[in-house]
């Protein structure tokens, strides 16, 4: 059995005369008739009965009447995903995330996708960089977000925005009292950095601006994360540089500085990364939200 027979004899059934069906199906009465025989033949039962009219349902007929369009309906709605997996908006997409974007750029991104593409999974996983990468490699993730992430013949960057560098002090630090702080200032004032992790990073970021500015950074701390890092500051154990979208931290006892007198290329990349030769419907339709995205969401300036 295929689905021409199941087609041809719901149009049979529904017409209740060969001769209408033939002609709502584009084809000859006597073709239409071996068909039905067939499927008769194979089922090894009688479906239809002939009357002076056209004919009738069997009993067997009518109970495979229901379960022809049943499993037509089925057809039809795997044709219909299928098609929509294959344009990219049916699907799941697992996305590594990592870092201060969390709290503006990245949630911007992945609502404006779901308000475009409201039939696909999106499944996040918390990993640093070097995680993001591998996890590419292995195809558990189909993208990730990062900064500084350094050229790699198999992975592709798509930059997604860049961010002002800013000052996170305690409310009670000297520099609090400032409403901006010179950047050849944190000479004197112990830092607090993050992530660590994979290199390069917004560690060396941080440091490449201050030896540009001429001076060796007093590091106090190393931490893995921004959230950590902001709440050191708060608490009174260094100052934190920290892209903008950390302001969206409102810890308790933080305050957040402009920073001035920076060195030239001081803001701070967010980029989107995936494998090269990806070639998913579902990875192209995500990075043609990104592209339509960026302007909203580009920082501050």
């Amino acid at each position: 059995m295929d689905l021409r027979h199941l087609k041809y004899f719901i149009a049979v059934a529904e017409e209740q005369n060969i001769g209408r069906a033939a002609t709502r199906l584009h084809i000859s009465q006597p073709p239409l008739t071996r068909q039905i025989q067939q499927l008769e033949e194979e089922l090894g039962v009688r479906l239809l009965t002939r009357t002076p009219r056209g004919v009738e349902l069997t009993q067997a007929g009518a109970l495979f009447l229901e379960e022809a369009r049943n499993i037509r309906a089925i057809v039809e709605q795997a044709t219909e995903r299928t098609q929509r997996a294959g344009q990219g908006k049916l699907g799941r997409l697992d996305v590594g995330i990592f870092g201060t974007a969390i709290l503006d750029a990245i949630p911007k991104l992945l609502h404006a996708f779901r308000q475009a593409y409201p039939e696909v999974r999106i499944v996040l996983h918390t990993m640093n960089k070097g995680e993001q990468i591998e996890a590419l490699r292995q195809r558990r993730i189909t993208v990730g977000f990062n900064r500084m992430v350094a050229p790699l013949p198999d992975i592709e960057t798509k930059l997604v925005v860049t961010e002002n560098l800013l000052l996170a002090v305690s409310h009670s630090h000297p520099l609090a009292t400032q409403s901006s702080v010179s950047f050849p200032e944190l000479r004197e004032h112990p830092l607090v950095l993050f992530p660590t992790g994979a290199r390069p990073n917004f560690i060396d970021k941080v440091m490449t601006l201050c030896h540009e500015a001429g001076f060796e950074p007093q590091i106090l701390h190393e931490v893995s994360d921004a959230i950590t890092g902001v709440a050191l500051a708060a608490g009174g154990f260094g100052a934190c540089l920290v892209p903008e979208s950390a302001t969206s931290l409102a810890l308790p006892g933080v305050v957040y500085r402009p920073l001035t007198e920076l060195p030239p290329n001081s803001r701070v990349d967010l980029s989107c990364i995936y494998r090269r030769d990806d070639r998913a419907p579902i990875l192209e339709a995500f990075l043609g939200v990104v592209d339509d995205m960026r302007d909203s969401i580009t920082a501050r300036a």
